[in-house]
């Protein structure tokens, strides 16, 4: 099979598929393709950051880059160190993710809910040398935490400090009022008061970027030393079990990624995308403000934090054409009690994805926010990240029930878990990828690189997808998530897509729970539409005759809210632990 699929002469009937490859692949640095793209167009705006009140221009964002990666070097970092970012979205985040890929450093991106244990893990064990935080947001200290974890900085110089529990961590630069919008951040509530103080022991932003020189002759001289291939980003993937792995990406990885996932949505100069995503994620960073900058469209960031108000707000005013978001926060959009006083006529295209997207809302989207040319993306960190797209031009019936086809220079296979034989189309198995998006590895951890990513070069997923005759893949569900019921295989995301159906449920997560006579049932979480109460006497009756009664739920719960992350991923781990603790299940024991 591995032949066959080199030279893409695998059988129709397999699924298997390979990408177009006329277009061919990127093979810049970051710094030499945005170059050549702001020699173009110098004064086309590049991004605009709403909560901030600053605009930049192509070439004025390339000068700010360059004077903070100019401070960068300044600090003595020099290629492959890695710098931390700790921070919500703002133009301080874009201009890291820009300075950082032009001398070579590896930028880290650390989740904003990130807590004391879990930000002095990722901080050591990949080594960060400086670190880029907001100073608070909501209720997150971060100066806060860092001081618990670091006790010794408060007699520190920056740039000179040490202590016992974050023994790499040298420099701390805190994003300041004057660097971040004094005027706060509206209805997301970022807490600004108190930036004007001193923070013994660290840096302020604009003191750190006021150190550089945009035109360092360093600059060019180390950009000349890099490769495409070269690690620029680690993300650390949110597991379930155990402590996050540190996906390493490379220039090659997701410039191509962002290029080929603005292609699909046909980004040109003209166009401006709303991004209220967080740039920590792949979604931000890559299909956000790198299939941006690949096309020479201006990035908008309506807030530091998600509201859907603001959203509908920047949309309007900056006359976005383009709109990023996950489910729940299209679905928070469109129940927003002042949605109809919006006009959101400029939209065309965007991106719905980080979870399975319900076939209902994306039906809202489409008629009720002329998001006519939106598409659907699927992927992961560790494949930069998109595998699959739809495009602006795949048929309404395909972008609401599939995650598109195959991207350009990519395979993909779907693959029995227990054998690895490729699987007929139309049967579920593993979704299976390949090619230039596959990560560098784990960060120094070849152990698990080896167990995602085979001899043959194939990252293994733990998604479980189908292909149909035209090439179009659908998400099923996690292999893990699968429920085994009295010896009946059910996929979750069938029954969630039955019952968005009911003209009360406006979001819905199921989940199995134990069960000592048929080893799991089901459990529905629900969230009522606003102004309505469905009763499970409802939800069992709207299920009766409809879907086969070993898939109706036996647990039925009403909710106002679903644990997610901070990215919009639904953690069905913790409702499932809710729902054992609360009724008492204890999980089947096996012999």
């Amino acid at each position: 099979m591995t032949t066959a699929a080199a030279t893409n002469t695998a059988p129709l009937a397999d699924s298997y598929a390979r990408g177009a490859t006329d277009v061919p692949l990127i093979e810049q640095t970051i710094g030499a393709f945005f170059a050549d793209m702001v020699a173009r167009q110098p004064d086309r705006e590049a991004l605009v950051s709403v909560h901030q009140g600053r605009r930049h221009t192509y070439a004025q964002l390339q000068t700010e880059a360059h004077r903070l990666a100019s401070a960068l070097l300044g600090m003595g970092l020099t290629p492959g160190d890695r710098v931390g970012i700790w921070s919500h979205n703002n133009a301080e985040w874009v201009l890291m993710q820009l300075a950082t890929a032009q001398v070579g450093l590896v930028l880290v991106n650390i989740n904003p809910a990130y807590r004391t244990a879990e930000v002095e893990y990722a901080l050591n064990k990949v080594g960060c040398k400086l670190l880029v935080t907001m100073a608070r947001f909501k209720t997150s200290d971060y100066l806060g935490m860092l001081r618990e974890l670091a006790p010794e900085w408060a007699h520190g110089t920056p740039g000179q400090l040490g202590a016992q529990q974050l023994p790499h961590l040298n420099t701390v630069v805190w994003i300041d009022a004057a660097g971040s919008g004094a005027a706060g951040s509206g209805a997301a509530g970022s807490d600004v008061a108190g930036q004007g103080d001193d923070e013994p022991g660290l840096m302020r932003f604009t003191d750190l970027i006021a150190r550089g020189n945009a035109a360092d002759p360093r600059l060019a001289q180390v950009a000349a030393g890099l490769k495409a291939t070269d690690p620029i980003n680690i993300q650390f993937t949110s597991g379930t079990t155990g402590f996050p792995k540190g996906a390493t990406l490379t220039h090659r990885n997701i410039l191509n990624n962002g290029f080929f996932i603005g292609e699909c949505m046909k980004l040109t100069p003209e166009d401006r995308l709303c991004i209220p995503v967080p740039l920590y994620h792949c979604f931000g960073m890559v299909l956000g403000n790198l299939a941006c900058l690949t096309h020479g469209a201006a990035i908008v960031y309506p807030n530091d934090g998600f509201d859907p108000l603001t959203v509908l707000q920047t949309v309007q005013d900056e006359r976005c054409t383009g709109l990023h978001g996950v489910p729940t926060m299209f679905i928070a959009e469109l129940d927003h009690p002042r949605f109809a006083e919006f006009n959101l006529s400029t939209l065309r295209t965007g991106i719905m994805a980080g979870s399975p997207c319900p076939t209902e809302v994306m039906k809202r989207v489409v008629e009720q926010m002329n998001l006519r040319e939106i598409t659907i993306a699927y992927g992961m960190t560790e494949t930069s990240p998109v595998s699959c797209q739809s495009s602006t031009d795949t048929p309404l019936d395909k972008r609401v029930s599939t995650v598109g086809l195959v991207q350009p220079h990519l395979e993909i296979k779907i693959v029995d878990p227990e054998t690895g034989a490729v699987v007929p189309r139309g049967q579920r198995g593993e979704f299976c990828t390949k090619g230039y998006s596959v990560m560098h590895g784990y960060w120094k951890d070849p152990a698990k690189t080896h167990e995602a990513i085979d001899a043959d070069g194939w990252m293994h997923t733990g998604d479980l997808a189908t292909m149909d005759a035209e090439g179009y893949v659908n998400i099923v569900g996690r292999i893990k998530d699968m429920v085994i019921r009295g010896g009946e295989n059910i996929y979750p995301r069938e029954i969630e897509e039955f019952l968005y159906r009911h003209p009360q449920v406006q979001d819905v997560q199921v989940v199995g729970v134990p069960d000592q006579k048929y080893g799991e049932e089901l459990c529905a979480w629900i969230i009522a539409k606003p102004g309505t109460k469905p009763t499970e006497d409802d939800i069992r009756a709207f299920c009766k005759g409809q879907i086969a009664h070993y898939k109706v739920p036996r647990y039925i719960r009403f909710v106002t809210s679903f644990p997610m992350t901070v990215t919009g991923k639904i953690q069905k781990f913790k409702i499932r632990d809710e729902m054992k603790d609360l009724l008492g299940l204890e999980e089947q024991k096996t012999a």
